[in-house]
């Protein structure tokens, strides 16, 4: 059951909307950006698989942090980081929802499209957790079996001769290999990251020293094969140029394989599974504000409650409205760019935190990682932030602009408890 946990957290939604932008930046070779994003993950990962079975406690990175480091605001700063990414991610997918799926239904602006399918979102997760979760699994098949047809495509367009394979193997004109493929690998990652949040499900795993290793890889793999296949398929049957000026890639593929697939069956398709991943990433943010204000650490009005559904009516408010903004601000590259440069922050700062925790000795056995590992992971995302940043100034702006907000309702919340103790 953890194993697909892991599965489907991994594979969201992200390559429905992102395999063009990384066409872009690698040329036809997508799968050797995703196959240096998965290696980057698995890297990160092996530190995130010692941690939790360290410290079978949810709350993930934000735990390990603290108990590293022992200062609440770096603690807090990593766990609003974390908060925004969820954000961010779902600008990203709202941004997509609007894009070429929805034009097989309707023609909408799609500023306008992607932030009233933001708001059906919130209305959802307003609604309750079980729904929410309910709606979760029913969605996370659905996205499984459009990647699945996506591979028959594959299949089918090598059998009639109609692929061109060698495609797979062209990079962009005028840009070093090593350099297209970090380029490209920056953006892939966006479709990897999720297996973070399974180490908030440890306290209900049994003997997770066993059990969470192996998931968190088998679930990296399968997803990493995945993916694999599909960006191959996308890159044979499609021309580059045309994958990466759609915002629905994988509509392309459908459109021009060999296989009779109703458009708007797969349409409908990528639209659930994009769906899905908003979804998972506004109960993911809206959670964090709502525990951070019990806690305390930002002012405690984010932690009301709506009285009929016990649902977190403010915290849902405050990162819808901040999702909003960012749909109004950003296309699906440059909000996908900002969700990414933030985790990678916070991966290197949990790379370097294993190493540090090593003095920390607990009782019972836990996953070990090879120390070349973590040290590995942190300077690759190290690497992969500051390529982000040194391409496009505006995705650090935005992600400082993001975590300065988080600072000031901490400095407020300071200010308020500071002035009520003193009364």
């Amino acid at each position: 059951m953890l194993l697909l946990f892991v599965v489907g957290d991994v594979l969201g939604a992200g390559i429905y909307a992102l395999v063009g932008e990384v066409g872009a930046e690698v040329g036809g070779a997508i799968w050797t950006a995703f196959t240096a994003a998965l290696v980057l993950a698995l890297l990160t990962a092996f530190a995130y698989a010692e941690l939790v079975t360290k410290y079978p406690q949810a709350a993930g990175s934000a735990l390990y942090v603290d108990r590293a480091y022992g200062i609440p605001f770096l603690t807090f700063v990593v766990g609003f980081a974390v908060m925004a990414s969820g954000i961010a991610s779902a600008s990203t997918l709202a941004r997509a929802f609007a894009g070429d799926y929805l034009e097989q239904f309707v023609d909408v602006p799609l500023v306008a499209a992607a932030i009233g399918f933001i708001l059906v979102v919130a209305a959802v997760n307003l609604r309750g957790i079980a729904e929410s979760v309910r709606v979760n699994v029913a969605l996370t098949c659905v996205e499984v079996i459009g990647l699945l047809l996506i591979v028959a495509v594959g299949v089918a367009a090598l059998g009639d001769g109609s692929a061109d394979f060698s495609r797979n193997f062209e990079f962009k004109e005028g840009e070093g290999v090593v350099l297209a493929i970090l380029g490209g690998a920056s953006l892939a990652f966006y479709a990897l990251i999720g297996f973070e949040d399974s180490v908030n499900v440890a306290e209900e795993v049994r003997d997770p020293a066993r059990a969470f290793p192996r998931a968190l890889f088998g679930g990296l793999a399968i997803a990493g094969v995945i993916y694999l296949l599909v960006t191959m398929t996308a890159s044979m049957v499609v021309p580059t140029g045309t994958l990466s000026g759609s915002s629905g890639p994988l509509l392309e593929v459908v459109e021009r394989g060999p296989l009779d697939i109703p458009l708007k069956l797969f349409a409908f398709i990528a639209l659930l599974a994009v769906a899905n991943g908003a979804l998972i990433n506004m109960i993911m943010a809206s959670r964090l504000v709502y525990g951070m204000a019990r806690r305390d650490i930002i002012p405690a009005g984010f932690g009301s409650v709506l009285a009929s559904r016990r649902t977190p009516h403010v915290a849902i408010a405050f990162t819808t409205l901040i999702a909003a903004v960012l749909i109004s601000t950003g296309d699906v590259g440059e909000l996908a760019d900002t969700t990414v440069l933030l985790l990678l922050c916070v991966f290197a700062i949990v790379n370097v935190t294993v190493l540090v925790l090593r003095r920390d000795r607990v009782d019972g056995p836990h996953f070990h990682a090879p120390w070349p590992l973590p040290v590995a992971g942190a300077a690759v995302s190290l690497v992969l932030a500051y390529e982000k940043v040194a391409d496009d100034p505006s995705v650090a702006l935005r992600s400082g602009l993001l975590l300065a907000l988080g600072v000031a309702l901490w400095a407020v919340n300071r200010l308020v408890l500071r002035r009520q103790r003193a009364g």
